[in-house]
């Protein structure tokens, strides 16, 4: 398990414990974390579930793929550090992660 801070648009925040081999957006899903939406149920096929990733933890995430870049370029204001977090599998590593959700989702 590891802890991954979750913070919404307004700044609200909450700490779950994910289980590793959970996508940082089953975690969200499954603890009710608002901000990520999820409708695709992380095929990523739409970008409701996009993340802004910390900046001292983004280049800890393996690189996204063509593919996953190509659903972020569609999320609602990307930025450098945008991720979906259904691409983003929990491993001990990842323990500490901290994510941001944007104002809104596409």
């Amino acid at each position: 398990m590891s802890k991954i801070t979750y913070i919404d648009s307004t700044g609200s925040q909450k700490t779950i414990d994910v289980a590793n081999g959970l996508s940082v957006m089953e975690g969200a899903v499954q603890n009710n974390i608002s901000g990520i939406d999820a409708d695709c149920g992380g095929g990523m096929a739409c970008a409701t579930c996009h993340v802004y990733v910390k900046e001292e933890w983004f280049n800890k995430l393996p690189k996204a793929e063509d593919a996953e870049q190509d659903m972020i370029d569609m999320a609602f204001e990307p930025k450098k550090n945008s991720r979906l977090s259904c691409q983003i599998i929990v491993t001990d590593e990842l323990d500490g992660l901290v994510v941001t959700t944007p104002s809104k989702q596409v």
